[in-house]
């Protein structure tokens, strides 16, 4: 097994982590508070750098601007965006946008890829993945799918009500998931559909217990007989459970690249203070509780990666079916230790923990947020059960 990373993944891993670290990190309350005045102006002062610099949607594959690393490539980057709650913007490779150039680069029709793919790469344009819906539709078991697409004449009307559509206020166009028949594996498919159609209505942002920052808005989508053409279809009519499963495998993992950024980084900052906060006679770093949190996280920290570069691994190598409880067992662990990551963080600085001198707080609140998108543990934790049961999962590789 060689778990070194090439030359030219290694150095450009290392130019991300230098300009995260010495260009986005400084100017990150910067970023939020001009968000909140409906102002962009650093982060895109911050966005035409990293274009200039040759990291812009690395994901891509260079004919669309990006440097065709695959998802082995992308593990190594987007852990070094996720140090930063802003990172993956700068870079143009935040969800749900990333995961939808994805899909659009593989499922649409050249035309829509001109007219959706194309600027959503230059950041003309964003976007939003309609698939979760109010009880009870679909949520945890996407079989409960109330959204309904109807044949008519020269194209569908779609009829339903989406929530947790993230960005969808101001998004461009959607990717709606819709009921085409009652077939429990062929009954749905996606469309895109222009984000001011008539019949698209935006009810309003959901209350969360999270920052909602830049286009990480949850919002909640009601679509009133709105009317699309045929061709609007992504893939084929009956195509949609595939490519949600085709979608949401790697997007679990770059979730979890991006978390295992952020929590080394929190790690970092408790570096700092326990090593300088003398309490009991000794700074804190000397007590053995404090020691055990460390471990515990560091460890929690080099497993989660494991997994992930492990998942990524097997979709590099063409197993996308395979990889999917590995994802759900990396993702599972991931969230969860970025919770407790951060809980402990707050723990270790006291009371300054508790306030919001330091991040741990907001990022907790996002954080907690882990451990429901994608998926909730339940789900993940049935999928490992499952596999494991079946004989379809080696846990000694």
């Amino acid at each position: 097994m060689d778990f070194l990373l090439n030359e030219v993944l290694s150095v450009t891993r290392h130019r991300v982590r230098q300009f995260v670290d010495a260009h986005i990190i400084p100017v990150e309350d910067q970023v939020f508070a001009e968000d909140r005045a409906g102002k962009r102006d650093t982060l895109k002062q911050l966005q035409a750098r990293a274009r200039a610099d040759g990291l812009w949607v690395p994901h891509l594959p260079p004919s669309m601007g990006g440097l065709g690393l695959g998802p082995m490539g992308m593990c190594a980057l987007f852990r070094e965006m996720g140090r930063s709650p802003i990172g993956a913007k700068v870079f143009n490779c935040d969800a749900p946008d990333q995961g939808n150039m994805d899909l659009l680069l593989m499922a649409a029709s050249k035309a829509h890829q001109e007219q959706y793919l194309a600027p959503l790469v230059r950041a003309e344009v964003t976007s939003a993945f309609c698939m979760t819906e109010p009880a009870p539709g679909a949520g945890a078991d996407p079989t409960n799918l109330r959204t309904s697409a109807t044949k008519v004449d020269g194209g569908w009307e779609i009829t339903g009500r989406k929530w947790y559509s993230t960005g969808a206020r101001n998004a461009s166009f959607l990717v709606v998931m819709a009921r085409t028949s009652p077939d429990p594996r062929t009954g749905a498919s996606m469309f895109l559909v222009d984000r001011n159609a008539k019949g698209v209505q935006y009810v309003r942002d959901i209350p969360t217990l999270g920052d909602q920052v830049l286009d990480h808005h949850e919002g909640e989508v009601a679509f009133e007989g709105v009317r699309v053409a045929d061709d609007a279809v992504l893939g084929q009519i009956g195509d949609g459970f595939k490519l949600a499963q085709v979608r949401l495998v790697p997007a679990r993992l770059t979730h979890c690249m991006r978390w295992l950024g952020l929590a080394e980084r929190s790690l970092e900052l408790c570096k700092k203070y326990i090593t300088e906060r003398v309490s009991f006679g000794k700074e804190l770093a000397r007590h053995q509780l404090i020691q055990d949190m460390i471990a515990r996280n560091v460890s929690g920290i080099h497993a989660g990666n494991l997994m992930t570069l492990h998942a990524a691994w097997m979709l590099e190598q063409g197993k996308p079916k395979e990889a999917k409880p590995y994802s759900s067992m990396a993702k599972t662990h991931v969230a969860r230790l970025l919770c407790q990551v951060l809980d402990d963080a707050i723990q270790m600085h006291g009371g300054l923990g508790y306030s919001d001198d330091v991040p741990f707080g907001r990022w907790y609140r996002s954080a907690r947020a882990a451990r429901l998108a994608d998926g909730p543990d339940e789900v993940h934790i049935i999928t490992v059960a499952r596999d494991w049961l079946l004989g379809r999962l080696d846990v000694l590789v």
